[in-house]
């Protein structure tokens, strides 16, 4: 496999994999199965082997499960990866209770985190998201402690708008914003992305397949137990008009010897030098597919016939940003 080409983080962040592991399916968060250890360990380490040294966790994946699991990954080779967590959602048996941003909270959950990881400093340390329970510069200003203390390297944030990025920037140097972004999904192309490229932030872009819906896979109508169904995205005729949508990714994909979901990536990965894809694999397997993905170019032909079909509004119902 061709290793990984580094970009910097955010205006004056750290070198990192253009293409970021996103570990969250490795462990159950909403009180699921969890995944075969051993193979999701030996995928964290195949990625390092592979230059892919951005690893994204958070304190609440599997109670704290997806954390030690890292940290077993990359005993021995801490210099080989970079560490973002995510902290503040509260779970219990599997349900979402909310958050929890206060200042002295933050800093009980950081140790936890540093011993389940078995590291020092973690090197991404960032909310979940934001909301109105506790003031924007108590939850920055509790990270931006935790950086002088040595325990945090540089601040993200997570799921926010562009008020609160800048609001958060002015209080400590944002270094990466982490939020969903498709070809389905382009609402913070109006706003957020302009906000994070003005002040030098580097964005990294999850849920590339918007849930699924771009991978080709997904057929109408879902199993009754499908997840999807919570989502009026994946819903009754709505399903079957964005899948009719996919069509055009899925012809593309055929014509160029690809795979939709690789085309997926493909295209979050051409937005920007500032831009990462965070891809979520929990197997070995997933790991040559998804990187020869980093290495896909579009003509402009290819580029205005996508941006066409996914225009801004052209998928209907909500996903992920509604929950």
């Amino acid at each position: 496999m061709k290793n990984i080409t580094k970009i910097n983080l955010g205006k004056n962040g750290p070198l990192v994999s253009k293409l970021g592991l996103g570990c969250m399916r490795m462990s159950s968060v909403w009180g699921g199965p969890v995944n075969d250890e051993g193979e999701s360990i030996a995928t964290i380490q195949s990625a390092l082997d592979n230059g892919i040294n951005f690893l994204n966790t958070g304190d609440f994946y599997g109670a704290g499960h997806n954390e030690l699991l890292v940290g077993k990954a990359i005993k021995g080779r801490r210099d080989d990866a970079f560490i973002s967590v995510k902290f503040g959602a509260i779970f219990y048996n599997g349900q979402w209770l909310g958050l929890d941003l206060r200042p002295i909270a933050i800093k009980n959950f950081i140790n936890y985190s540093l011993v389940r990881l078995g590291i020092d400093t973690i090197d991404l340390y960032q909310p979940c998201r934001l909301d109105n329970s506790i003031p924007v510069e108590d939850v920055i200003g509790a990270v931006a402690d935790l950086i002088k203390e040595g325990k945090v390297r540089y601040l993200g944030v997570s799921e926010i708008t562009a008020d609160q990025l800048r609001k958060a920037n002015s209080i400590h140097p944002v270094t990466a914003l982490e939020i969903g972004y498709s070809l389905a999904d382009r609402q913070i192309e109006s706003d957020l992305l302009p906000a994070a490229k003005e002040l030098g932030v580097g964005v990294v872009a999850f849920a590339n397949t918007a849930e699924g819906l771009l991978t080709g896979e997904m057929k109408a109508p879902l199993d009754d137990n499908d997840y999807h169904n919570h989502f009026s995205r994946f819903q009754g005729e709505n399903l079957i008009k964005n899948l009719e949508k996919v069509e055009v990714l899925k012809a593309m994909a055929k014509e160029k010897g690809y795979t939709p979901t690789q085309l997926a990536i493909a295209w979050v990965n051409a937005q920007g030098d500032h831009i990462m894809p965070l891809v979520s694999m929990s197997r070995r397997s997933r790991l040559p597919e998804n990187i020869q993905a980093m290495n896909i170019e579009f003509t402009p032909e290819d580029m205005n016939a996508l941006n066409t079909q996914f225009s801004l509004g052209s998928i209907l119902g909500g996903t992920y940003l509604q929950r």
